[in-house]
């Protein structure tokens, strides 16, 4: 009986204490003029109101502003000045990729610490004084406005506002050249790949106090042959940059790997627009637009920067900077150099070319993989080319190096021989004393390739009944663009993630596979060196009414080489692309290829500057794929290969016709 009359007080008193908090919890939250109690007794918080870093040691100072630009859009940008700074020039990098990472790369006292790691040159940046200056794009980290890929110029269909990177850039450089008191009032612009894209935009209508332009590994024509499609296959392994880069402000969503082989990943898929569908990509605007022009249509022709740059002289000296293994933007450089050239009254057009991946000129470049360059070709660059450029135009009062140093127009290193070449235009072998002809490099029976001076001839007379070699592409077993396992897209050596170089990979998986032809010089008893962009003439025929054609360019090492071993019988590529054949006729408008016909094939492989060695040969390579590099061709005409069905993906058997031949940039003496 205690025991039940204990239980039944102790239940009554939580029904108390249960009714007491509910009254509690029913009284309003406060009452005006009086003070809310609190529950509990607070600790004295451990956090200052505002905290201030004791940075008097630093030798810099940063600052982060909003700069307005014309539409009432604030950009933030970050900008460090040496402690010590008096009529400084401004180095100014603007960019999607963070600037608040960009310039914190350490916690340091040292500016030099502070900006290494993504920043391009920073020992050219600190030795030469010069404030540095970073800036996010509208609509990216902590800037304002709206972000749009590779933002279209005003004006066009595709962009009906008053305002585009080059309105942005006009407008923080007015800025700058008024708001810094350190600074000289001069700003020069440079950055790499996206960052590099900005530079040439910002030529367009320039501010008067950009003195210096210099677009390294720029993004040009997303189509043609840069990031996004090159000769109209898609670069599907770029699907992931694609989902970080757009569909948050901060690169917030990130890819997931669901394989160990990347060749798994996209193959499980299907179709490039299937495994987008699956990740939650076709949320994004962009990747509705890529998919909506999958031909070289308006939407592209009018976002070209070589083309855009082509219609206006160039008033500000700019200097292009190209990578010879470039696995990003091979295509840009290139393109704008020709296109802005011909207009260059001035001379303030400069080219760079060296033996690098995307964005290599910045650090370590005795070396891209196995291959060896004998000296830091990256170092040469910044110390011997781009400081006195940029200090012979930014600064007041130019360096006695600076006006002394000779900056050739055209300064290339030539790979095979390892050395740099001063010219005086490019494409060019030498200054004086050699030419530049094209020679043929014929594809013949047997897997034999042979080197004449004879001039390229159009492909147009039926091919001989018999005169052909020929592969079956299944779409079930395409051809791997590097040795399996493929690690993911990425530049974390430490994970394996070595997509920068995978341009100078050994090419001797692909030519032992039945699907790949290979047609190979002898051995070579001089030197042969080409100096431009290698053409590909192909006569060919497929049993399907779509196909995708791979050429490759190859310097085949001596089957030992004693110095290192295991380049023993290296192929090399020296230049390579693809070309998806529904653009035969017009890059515009996809056609359905005739089966079993032979046709011809006609484009440029990117440059080169080889010298292909006595004791090598010279090997070709084709094939139908590439992956997962690009996506599949089905093989079956369809009218939009994203939306291809697993029923659309069928094998062709490719026949490559005996009068089909790679036109050659050859300089120097005839070849016998």
């Amino acid at each position: 009986m205690k025991k039940t009359a204990l239980t039944l007080a102790l239940v009554a008193g939580v029904f108390t204490i249960q009714a007491s908090l509910a009254q509690q919890a029913a009284l309003p939250a406060s009452t005006p003029g009086v003070a809310a109690k609190p529950l509990y007794p607070a600790l004295p918080s451990e956090t200052p109101d505002e905290f201030t870093a004791p940075v008097d040691s630093f030798d810099y100072v940063r600052r982060t502003v909003m700069i307005p630009m014309r539409d009432g859009v604030k950009l933030n940008t970050v900008i460090l000045i040496p402690r010590k700074a008096h009529h400084a020039p401004m180095l100014l990098t603007r960019t999607p990729y963070n600037a608040a990472d960009m310039t914190a790369h350490a916690e340091n006292a040292q500016l030099e610490s502070v900006l290494q790691g993504y920043d391009n040159q920073p020992d050219v940046i600190v030795k030469g004084g010069y404030i540095r200056v970073v800036q996010d794009v509208r609509g990216k980290y902590g800037s304002e406005g709206d972000y749009v890929m590779n933002r279209p110029m005003a004006g066009t269909p595709f962009n009906p506002t008053p305002v585009d990177h080059s309105t942005d850039s006009w407008d923080t450089i007015e800025w700058l050249s008024k708001n810094v008191p350190e600074s000289n009032g001069k700003v020069g612009i440079i950055g790499s790949s996206y960052d590099g894209f900005l530079p040439l935009i910002a030529l367009v209508n320039p501010h008067p106090a950009l003195k210096v332009a210099v677009p390294m590994n720029p993004m040009v024509d997303g189509w043609r042959g840069d990031d996004w499609f090159h000769n109209g296959a898609f670069r599907q392994i770029n699907l992931s940059y694609i989902m970080e880069q757009v569909v948050t402000r901060r690169n917030e969503a990130h890819w997931f790997t669901s394989h160990y082989d990347d060749y798994d990943t996209f193959m499980r898929a299907g179709s490039a627009g299937e495994l987008a569908r699956r990740r939650g990509v076709e949320q994004s605007g962009f990747w509705r637009k890529v998919v909506a022009h999958p031909a070289y249509d308006q939407f592209w022709q009018t976002q070209a920067v070589d083309q855009i740059l082509a219609k206006q002289p160039i008033t500000v000296p700019t200097m292009l900077v190209h990578s010879l293994w470039d696995a990003e933007d091979i295509y840009g450089a290139i393109a704008v150099y020709k296109a802005i050239k011909p207009n260059d009254k001035d001379n303030k057009v400069f080219l760079v070319m060296g033996p690098w991946n995307h964005g290599g000129q910045d650090g370590d470049g005795t070396h891209l993989g196995p291959i060896k360059f004998n000296s830091d070709t990256g170092m040469h660059f910044r110390e011997e080319i781009l400081m006195p450029f940029l200090d012979r135009y930014l600064k007041d009062e130019p360096s006695a190096e600076a006006l002394a140093a000779t900056i050739a127009p055209v300064t290339a290193f030539e790979t095979g021989t390892n050395k740099w070449r001063a010219l005086d235009r490019w494409p060019a072998g030498c200054v004086t004393g050699c030419f530049i002809a094209p020679a043929t490099l014929r594809l013949a029976a047997d897997g034999k390739a042979t080197l004449t001076n004879a001039a390229p001839t159009p492909l147009s007379r039926p091919a001989h009944r018999n005169d052909y070699d020929e592969y079956v592409a299944d779409p079930a077993k395409p051809v791997p663009y590097r040795q399996r396992p493929i690690p993911p897209y990425g530049y974390d050596e430490a994970k394996g993630q070595t997509w920068p170089r995978w341009l100078v990979d050994d090419q001797r998986e692909a030519s032992g596979r039945t699907d790949v032809l290979s047609y190979t010089t002898g051995v070579l008893t001089a030197p042969v060196k080409i100096s431009g962009e290698p053409v590909a003439h192909l006569l060919a025929s497929t049993s399907g009414t779509d196909a995708d054609w791979v050429v490759k360019v190859i310097d085949v090492y001596p089957d030992q080489v004693a110095s290192q071993p295991e380049l023993g019988g290296y192929q090399l590529m020296v230049s390579a692309d693809i070309f998806r054949g529904r653009y035969r006729e017009s890059l515009e408008t996809a056609r359905p290829i005739a089966a079993d016909k032979a046709l011809p094939y006609r484009f440029a492989l990117p440059t080169a500057n080889h010298v292909f060695l006595p004791g090598h040969r010279i090997m070709v390579q084709i094939q139908s794929s590439w992956f997962p590099l690009y996506d599949r061709n089905p093989q079956t005409f369809v009218p939009n290969i994203f939306y291809a069905q697993p029923a659309d993906y069928k094998k062709a058997t490719q026949r490559i016709y005996h009068d089909s031949y790679i036109e050659l940039p050859l300089v120097g003496a005839s070849v016998k």
